[in-house]
């Protein structure tokens, strides 16, 4: 419903765009096990926001990816200055986030640590993001108007709990009794409503504390996970039902957030042998990592039904509170923006006892290798270790063996990988991290590189508040703070000093040691400082392109073949002759390797309805929640030229009645064609939907 026309304080514009990755062959990034993907669930899309006070203008995206990347937002400031001239956006204003979804191809980022599941670089993940995120900042550029920000915020029940409420309660009481109502994970949703100046409404964007996974470490299909399930839902609410994902002139983002303890599965960690609770404090069964499994809301652990679950309760809330911000707290005042590179290693930092100290230099401790409850580690490594495994001190020394002072700089931390002096092929890690402030009238969005516990963010949040209180900079309005998590590159987690104490995944992972959130607070508060005086930032230069010194195992397709009397997009099994709703079609084709051409802005599958004798219309890709599309070479591991593809279709409860089919769209490089990549389209038989039969389910 559009809003009455009044004088806009703003010029905002927002964009959508495809940005899916390989579907297949290339391991997902967040969970760091082989998790090589086999199809789509559903696509990934960037989502943008541009405003403008007519001086300055900024570009926030949020992306259905695992976390933000320096390499990402140099390609994507190359690519705007290309379109649109320099000076128009630069690192300073262009902010590009991830949503933390697990279920996304990974290779991406150009530091070997983050490479080594995905046996190193991935061309094909980067320029598909570069590609999709490019399209969305373009789009909402091109599409700016006069317009209004307004918003709202709400406490989001039974969505989230802490993965490490151990590390929690380490905090001081005091502390923790501020938040008593919303207890040890964030609820707030904080949210804005995008309106153009005669009411139009052009998008949404808010931020809530979950991981994105719902969907677990056996899943296959690429996903938006929760937060990409709930866009869908709210872009399909206000475009409505039959307009394409990705197509609607309304944008849906779900950002994310301080979500480093914060997870989805809320039915909590219990050990697979027994369906007993955990051990409390190192998440193991008898002493078995392994075991101890977080479960979704779904009934017996579906993954799928828990995505839908937990992105559904976003969506509704999301609902509620862009009905409130009607008549919610519009944005007001001036645009601004900060952006500094710093050196995080070796930096000095003043405590808040006025003691000096320098952080220390990267380093991943021992429990990281312990994984969480959300998809568990590898080997003989648990939560909460603070001691050392012989063996592995003795493998992590071959490859860079910390000093004493470095030790002592981690302690309690055993460090597993001494990150900060690892630099063959090139770079562990990034030597540089950018740190961001957006300033929208009395709303400051800061952008940290890295995933912030429930209290880390609790306290940055305070600490920015309390800066920008302290003069008239809001011009009398209550600065309003949030915390746009995973952005612009990738520093892993950082939890509190007293959460460092013990020693779980996320303090192990914490690279600069236990005063780490300090100089963090200390930076930020730079760049505020910076801010509300008005005068510039300092800066270290960006991170060096690595780009020509990337490794890469993930082999190349070579061809596609296709047997004697079969040919490309041919289906191979038949379906039923009629389906009802509830019913599942399932359709065999033969198939070319999807990474031939990743279908950005297009689909690998279409379900479409019979319009009339001659014409068809689609109602379903393979962007939309309803269908899978999975592929699978006939030898596995990618050793076979030829391959099927399996569309299916999970049949809606307010399908319309009529006659329906299901096509496969793929490209081929095959021998015949002279290894020259073609494409190629099938469609099944045709079969009803409707009456009162049900169906048997092909197989």
């Amino acid at each position: 419903m559009a809003l009455a026309a009044v004088a806009a304080a703003y010029d905002v514009g927002v964009g959508i765009a495809d940005m899916t990755g390989p579907a297949v062959e290339i391991n997902f990034m967040g969970y760091g096990n082989t998790q090589k993907g086999e199809g789509i669930h559903m696509r990934q899309w960037a989502r943008a926001f541009v405003v403008s006070d007519g001086s300055k203008r900024m570009a926030f995206v949020s992306m259905d990816g695992c976390m933000g990347s320096d390499l990402l937002n140099k390609r994507v400031v190359e690519n705007l200055e290309k379109e649109l001239g320099e000076g128009v956006y630069g690192y300073d204003n262009v902010c590009i986030s991830g949503t933390h979804t697990h279920s996304t191809p990974g290779g991406f980022m150009q530091y070997v640590m983050v490479e080594v599941p995905s046996l190193g670089f991935v061309h094909e993940s980067l320029d598909s993001m570069v590609t999709g995120v490019t399209a969305a900042i373009l789009a909402a550029h091109r599409s700016a108007k006069p317009g209004h920000i307004r918003m709202s915020n709400g406490l989001l029940f039974d969505s989230n709990i802490n993965r490490s409420p151990t590390s929690y309660l380490l905090n001081p009481q005091a502390e923790q009794d501020e938040y008593k109502e919303e207890g040890d994970t964030d609820k707030n949703m904080l949210l804005l409503r995008i309106d153009a100046e005669d009411g139009t409404p052009l998008g949404m964007f808010n931020w809530f504390a979950v991981h994105g996974t719902s969907m677990n470490n056996t899943n296959h299909l690429i996903s938006g996970d929760n937060r990409g399930y709930a866009s869908y839902l709210f872009e399909k609410a206000m475009n409505g039902k039959d307009t394409p994902p990705g197509k609607g002139a309304f944008v849906a983002a779900f950002a994310s957030t301080n979500l480093g303890d914060v997870s989805p599965n809320t039915a909590g960690a219990k050990c697979l042998d027994t369906g007993l609770p955990c051990d409390r404090l190192h998440s193991t069964c008898n002493g078995r990592e392994e075991m101890c499994v977080a479960f979704g809301p779904g009934k017996n652990g579906d993954m799928f039904e828990s995505t839908e679950i937990i992105g559904r309760k976003q969506f509704d809330h999301a609902q509620k509170l862009y009905e409130k911000a009607k008549t919610g707290a519009e944005l007001s005042g001036p645009l601004d923006y900060r952006h500094s590179f710093v050196a995080f290693g070796g930096l000095p930092v003043k405590l808040e006892d006025g003691k000096e100290v320098e952080l220390c230099t990267a380093a991943i401790g021992n429990s990281f290798a312990g994984g969480t409850t959300d998809g568990c580690g590898m080997f003989d490594f648990t939560q909460g270790e603070n001691t050392s495994n012989p063996f592995w001190k003795f493998v992590s020394g071959l490859l860079s063996k910390p000093s004493k002072e470095k030790v002592a700089c981690h302690a309690p931390k055993p460090i597993l990988l001494n990150l900060g002096n690892m630099t063959f092929p090139y770079s562990w890690d990034a030597p540089k991290l950018p740190i961001q402030i957006f300033r929208i009238g009395q709303l400051a969005i800061a952008a940290p590189p890295g995933e912030l516990t429930t209290m880390a963010g609790r306290r940055f949040r305070k600490a920015l508040k309390g800066l920008f209180s302290k003069s008239d900079f809001m011009a009398g309005q209550e600065p309003v703070i949030t915390i746009a998590g995973l952005s612009n590159s990738y520093m892993h987690y950082m939890t509190t000093y007293e959460e460092y104490q013990a020693q779980r995944y996320e303090a192990a992972s914490t690279l600069f040691g236990p005063h780490q959130l300090s100089a963090f607070l200390q930076e930020f508060g730079r760049l505020a400082d910076d801010m509300i005086s008005g005068r510039p930032s300092t800066s270290g230069s960006p991170p060096e392109d690595l780009t020509k010194h990337q490794v890469s195992f993930v082999p190349g397709v070579i061809f596609d073949f296709a047997p004697l009397g079969k040919s490309f997009g041919q289906a191979l099994t038949k379906p039923a002759s009629q389906y009802q709703a509830g019913d599942i079609v399932l359709i065999k084709f033969q198939s070319a390797n999807p990474r031939n051409n990743r279908r950005l802005q297009s689909s690998f599958l279409t379900v479409d309805r019979q319009a009339n004798a001659t014409s068809w219309k689609t109602i379903a890709t393979d962007a939309d929640w309803e269908t899978k599309f999975r592929w699978k070479d006939t030898i596995g591991d990618g050793l076979s030229a030829e391959s099927h593809a399996y569309m299916e279709w999970s049949i809606p409860k307010d399908v319309e009645a009529g006659v329906y089919r299901i096509c496969h769209y793929g490209d081929r490089k095959s021998i015949s064609s002279g290894f020259k990549v073609k494409p190629f389209e099938g469609c099944s038989d045709s079969f009803k939907v409707g009456g009162t039969a049900k169906a048997d389910i092909l197989v």
